[in-house]
């Protein structure tokens, strides 16, 4: 729209220095209908009218220019309202991210340190069980002297009692 009414001040600026064809006789203006603008009645009203025109064109360019900058504005106020609330949902999130980190790896390290105490004591479970495996073979062992020594000693009272 602005291009339009700059335009249209260039060409009447142009044919205002510059006409084309001579005015109309007076009787030929009453057999032709004209669609250009009516010429004014001197040069000086014609500058105040292209003054005029000028102006209302650079009030319109200044007041599309004001509406624009205002609707520029408030797109960054809301981008920038809305880039803050993702930096805090960000910052939020990663506080989150850390927590759960850091509570991950204090459950791992319980875990872990719940896993050597219970090697510690599978080992040593183990070795119980084999220490004591060792003392039933020894006494195992002692039963089966015992027990041939209760055979022999039987033997000699049977071999003296008969």
């Amino acid at each position: 729209m602005a291009y339009r009414a700059n335009q249209q001040l260039r060409e009447d600026i142009w044919d205002y220095r510059y006409p084309t064809a001579p005015a109309p006789l007076p009787d030929e203006e009453e057999k032709v209908v004209s669609f250009a603008r009516q010429p004014a009645k001197g040069p000086g009203t014609t500058a105040l009218s292209l003054m005029q025109q000028a102006t209302e064109m650079f009030e319109g360019i200044e007041n599309q220019a004001r509406e624009t900058e205002a609707r520029a504005q408030s797109l960054c106020k809301s981008a920038t309202e809305r880039l803050r609330l993702a930096e805090k949902q960000r910052d939020t999130s990663e506080r989150s991210r850390r927590e759960l980190i850091n509570d991950f790896n204090a459950r791992l390290e319980e875990m872990a340190k719940a896993m050597q105490r219970a090697e510690k004591r599978i080992v040593s479970a183990e070795d119980h069980a084999i220490a004591a495996e060792f003392r039933a073979q020894a006494a195992e062992a002692q039963l089966h002297q015992a027990n041939r020594e209760l055979a022999a000693i039987e033997d000699m009272i049977r071999k003296r009692l008969v």
